[in-house]
């Protein structure tokens, strides 16, 4: 059997919005979503949450995640979120290896079980080293300005302006979640490497929260589609 652990990753400093991986959120943690998503995936083992906050800490075990308590050292501004990655592994694996890991993001609730499972099961079918997770830019048109202020279309012609549906399709990272080998990360420090693949979501999941505007409006969205 494919041992997958999702590793939650919870910093308890924030400068936006203070204790933001624990506010309110349609009436719990925010980070309480993520939590029971991964629970209710059927391909996740175990889900661990890394923090350096107590209580941070204290709040997930009432929704059923294990715990890491994070080192100072890999908790502050300009810490990566593979040396958190790395040091879990490390404390979860000395009960037993690891084969891949589902990394989701807490400021990113936009999404269900089973976006979780179709990202495993593709993840396992196609044989991929590393993922993320994905969604569509239809009809967007990327423009960049350079160090003279002069701009340039990136992902289209502007001089040879195509139909929507001629334009070739433009694949986000969108921050919901990673899955990668354990192997990977330890090989290269990163979250991607070897064969890379992607899992599709809808565009409305791509929201994340950073702001107070953001709960606002991912609020909205969760109460339309998710909340039953």
């Amino acid at each position: 059997m494919i041992n997958v652990s999702a590793i939650i990753l919870a910093r308890g400093g924030s400068k936006g919005i203070p204790n933001k991986n624990i506010i309110d959120f349609c009436g719990k943690p925010l980070i309480a979503w993520t939590i029971e998503q991964c629970l209710s995936s059927k391909h996740i083992s175990e889900v661990w949450v890394s923090s350096d906050s107590q209580k941070i800490l204290e709040v997930v075990k009432e929704y059923g995640a294990k715990t890491i308590k994070r080192p100072d050292d890999i908790s502050g501004d300009f810490a990566t979120s593979e040396s958190a990655w790395l040091h879990a592994i490390e404390f979860i694996e000395r009960d037993g290896d690891i084969d891949f890991v589902l990394a989701p993001q807490i400021t990113s609730p936009l999404r269900e079980a089973q976006d979780i499972d179709n990202a495993i099961e593709l993840f396992q079918s196609e044989k991929y080293d590393s993922m993320f997770s994905s969604s569509i830019a239809e009809d967007l048109f990327f423009w960049k300005e350079d160090k003279r202020h002069e701009l340039q279309s990136v992902n289209y012609d502007y001089l040879n302006r195509q139909r929507r549906q001629d334009i070739q399709e433009q694949i986000i990272e969108n921050g919901s979640f990673y899955i990668f080998k354990s192997a990977i990360i330890k090989k290269y420090n990163n979250r991607f490497g070897g064969k890379i693949g992607h899992s599709k979501m809808e565009s409305w999941k791509m929201f994340e929260i950073d702001n107070l505007e953001d709960i606002r409006m991912c609020s909205a969205l969760m109460r339309e589609f998710l909340i039953k």
